[in-house]
């Protein structure tokens, strides 16, 4: 592969318009994604309090 067209092929590949390469898939919620991470981050935080009971 020549330079050129290695970097064609990244910037189309970036750009979306690679088919089936797009990054969205349709079966993934960004709000339940969102919220999942907040629940276990709200979790991890309730967790560590409970630990640090000296203060």
């Amino acid at each position: 592969m020549s330079l050129h067209s290695t970097a064609v092929s990244l910037v189309t590949l970036a750009s979306g318009e690679g088919g089936e390469h797009g990054g969205n898939h349709e079966s993934l919620n960004p709000y339940l994604t969102g919220g999942g991470a907040l629940l276990a981050l709200l979790l991890l935080l309730w967790i560590t309090t409970r630990f640090n009971r000296d203060r």
